[in-house]
């Protein structure tokens, strides 16, 4: 899921790098272009803060095995 989000992400930012060499200037479609990037990077973030949750939970989680010698 993750890698999708990168790959929406990568798509829109050359959308929005070719809008700008087509028009020479900020245009709104670029407005909305950059909302969506937005958007898609906060998914990012929630994305991977509930992976390391996720991973947080499974080393708590394990097992401690101690050796007495």
């Amino acid at each position: 899921m993750i890698q999708d989000l990168y790959k929406q992400k990568k798509s829109l930012e050359l959308s929005w790098e070719q809008e700008y060499n087509e028009s020479g200037k900020y245009t709104l479609n670029m407005v909305e272009i950059d909302e969506r990037i937005k958007s898609i990077i906060t998914q990012i973030k929630l994305e991977e803060a509930r992976l390391e949750d996720l991973r947080n939970k499974i080393s708590a989680t394990r097992p401690e095995v101690s050796v007495a010698t």
